[in-house]
């Protein structure tokens, strides 16, 4: 076939453009010394928890996703002070989400579209969120984020403590696949209709190693082989309009999760239907899941909680200048308050009972 038949191929493409290779960003945005450190620590906390030998919680907290970098500098340094006030108890890692899932269409996040207009300067954003992991590390915050994008990796996973696959992807095996290779610890979500099965199957899959399509660091397509990823587990997030963070779902989960021999780490994401995606009740169960842990449960291991600066949501405005400071343009948030709030009431019923739990 002629290269430049256009008869058959491409036929819905407009264009194709080259991209930065991971080696290029990397080398304009070098990993520091004290990033690395954070990172290294970080993870190591993380798997502790997992295997049972550090008593804390680890908590996944921060923004719904990342749009204004200025924001995500000014929540840091609260979390940072907040952090360091429950240290004994709860392991605090932001969440920096910079791609988003869309049902149908609308914002992707801040590597996909960083001008928030619709003009998906992909390299850009690339950059600016390669520099912003940087400085959240170097200031001593493990960074939490959702592996997407299966490429994306390639690019900023030497700054990630724990990665989240959506429940949206926890079934795929592209995503099972890569996630049998990532460095981090992995918390795989249950499926949209709350069922268990795909996080199930998807703890036994990255358990093993695999061989697929992927790119290497200087851009190359390539078969990567994984060795597979020990420290997968589950994250309840609700489902079909029903929450699942009550101690009879945790120990209907907890049998699944025997009967499958899967990791015995359940993580409780406050947010999703476990709120009726209403940011205003993650507090509630932030405090019921405290209470289990108090009358005795063994298996939950951390939170995810939607915070930001400002209560709620708003959509883009078309003048970006109207954007409120501080507020999440993609699902509802609670505010610092609100957070530094429910926070401390976790730490104050769990710093006694944590110590001996196991």
């Amino acid at each position: 076939m002629n290269p430049a038949d256009n008869t058959v191929v491409d036929l819905n493409i407009r264009s194709i453009d080259v991209l930065i290779t991971p080696e290029e960003l990397k080398r304009d945005l070098p990993l520091t010394p004290a990033a690395r450190a954070a990172v290294v620590e970080g993870r190591q906390v993380i798997r502790n928890i997992l295997d049972g030998k550090d008593h804390r919680l680890f908590l996944v907290i921060g923004p719904c996703s990342i749009h204004d970098v200025k924001a995500a500098h000014d929540y840091a340094q609260r979390l940072k002070t907040l952090a360091a006030q429950v240290s004994d108890t709860l392991y605090l890692v932001m969440r920096v989400y910079f791609e988003k899932p869309r049902t149908t269409v609308g914002w992707k996040g801040l590597i996909n579209d960083p001008r928030m207009d619709d003009s998906f300067r992909i390299e850009e954003g690339l950059h600016v969120g390669r520099k912003l992991l940087i400085e959240l590390n170097e200031l001593g915050l493990p960074c939490a984020t959702e592996a997407l994008d299966p490429m994306s990796p390639q690019y900023m996973h030497d700054l990630i403590a724990w990665s989240a696959i959506g429940a949206r992807t926890t079934e795929s095996q592209t995503h099972r696949e890569m996630s049998s290779g990532l460095s981090s610890p992995v918390g795989f979500k249950n499926g949209t209709d709350g069922g268990l099965k795909v996080a199930t199957n998807a703890l036994l899959s990255v358990q093993n190693p695999h061989s697929f399509l992927g790119i290497d660091n200087q851009g190359k397509v390539a078969v990567i082989n994984t060795t597979g990823n020990q420290y997968g587990h589950v994250v309840l997030r609700g489902g079909d309009g029903k929450p699942n963070y009550d101690s009879v779902s945790v120990a209907l989960a907890e049998r699944e999760l025997e009967k499958a021999k899967a990791p015995m780490n359940i993580m409780i994401d406050a947010s999703h239907a476990n709120s009726n995606k209403d940011p205003a009740l993650q507090p509630l169960v932030m405090d019921n899941v405290a209470n289990q842990i108090v009358e005795g449960n063994k298996s939950i291991i951390g939170m995810m909680i939607e915070s930001h600066i400002k209560f709620g949501r708003q959509d883009i405005p078309k003048d970006l200048s109207q954007l409120v400071y501080g507020q999440s343009v993609t699902d509802g948030c609670i505010d610092w308050e609100t957070t530094e709030k429910a926070v401390l009431s976790m730490h104050a019923k769990l710093k006694d009972v944590l110590p001996t739990r196991r």
